[in-house]
C-alpha cells in the first residue's frame, strides 16, 4: 500500500470523527468526580485497573479527604486501606498524598490549568494531564493516548510504525485532527475500543468506521 499523504489522513480523520460524534456524541468520562482535584486523583488511581474499580473506592476516599488539605495530611497507611482493591496501592497512596501536598505547596491547592505544570504533580504524566485538561477544564492541549487510543490509531493507520510510543502517536494525531476535535478523541475512542475495536476479537464486520479502516478484518 502506498504511503498515505498527510492531507489524505486529515480527510479520513475528519470522516472518522464525524462518525464517532454521530454515534457517541462528545463522549463522557467513565470516572466519577465533582472537582478537578477529584478527577486528577481518580485518573492517577485508574492506572493498571478499570474505571469501574476506581469508582467503587473514590466515594470513600473523597468522603474522608474532600479537599487537598485533607489528603495532604493523611497517613499513607490509611489511604492504602481505602484503595487496596485497586492494586499497586502502595505507590498510588504515596503519590496521592504527595500530589495533594504539591498542590498546596506550589499551586495554592488548585489543580493548575496547564499540561506542563500539571505534570509536576506526583503520579501525573502526560496522559493523565491531557485527560484532566480536556474533561475538567475543556481546554485540550493534547490528546490522551492510552492503550485504546494507541491501538486504534495504528489499526486505522493514522499512526505509522515509526509512531511506536504514546508520545509519537499523540504527535501525529494532533497533526491529523484539528484542535477542535482534540477534546473528544480520547473519550470517543475509549468507548469505541471497548465496543468495536477491541484488543481481542474486534467487531470489524459491524464497525462504524470499517470502510475507513485500511486494516479491517485483519484482527478478527
Amino acid at each position: 500500500m502506498a504511503r498515505e499523504s498527510l492531507a489524505s489522513k486529515k480527510e479520513r480523520a475528519a470522516q472518522i470523527e464525524e462518525r464517532m460524534f454521530a454515534y457517541y456524541g462528545p463522549g463522557k468520562a467513565s470516572l466519577d468526580y465533582t472537582t478537578p482535584y477529584e478527577l486528577t486523583c481518580a485518573v492517577v488511581l485508574s492506572a493498571q485497573c478499570t474505571d469501574d474499580a476506581v469508582n467503587k473506592v473514590t466515594p470513600t476516599l473523597f468522603a474522608r479527604y474532600p479537599k487537598p488539605e485533607d489528603l495532604a495530611a493523611a497517613r499513607i497507611e490509611d489511604v492504602e486501606e481505602i484503595i487496596h482493591p485497586l492494586g499497586f496501592y502502595h505507590a498510588k497512596a504515596k503519590n496521592l498524598v504527595a500530589l495533594a501536598q504539591t498542590l498546596l505547596a506550589e499551586f495554592g491547592g488548585e489543580v493548575p490549568q496547564d499540561i506542563d505544570l500539571m505534570q509536576r504533580l506526583p503520579g501525573v504524566g502526560r496522559k493523565t494531564a491531557n485527560c484532566v485538561m480536556c474533561e475538567a477544564f475543556h481546554d485540550p492541549q493534547g490528546i490522551a493516548v492510552d492503550t485504546h487510543v494507541f491501538r486504534i490509531a495504528h489499526r486505522l493507520k493514522l499512526a505509522g510504525p515509526s509512531a511506536n510510543t504514546p508520545q509519537k502517536t499523540e504527535d501525529i494525531l494532533m497533526k491529523v485532527f484539528p484542535r477542535s476535535d482534540w477534546l473528544y478523541v480520547n473519550h470517543q475512542w475509549v468507548h469505541f475500543g471497548r465496543e468495536f475495536c477491541r484488543a481481542k476479537k474486534p467487531r470489524c464486520a459491524e464497525c462504524i468506521v470499517g470502510d475507513l479502516c485500511p486494516t479491517r478484518g485483519e484482527w478478527e
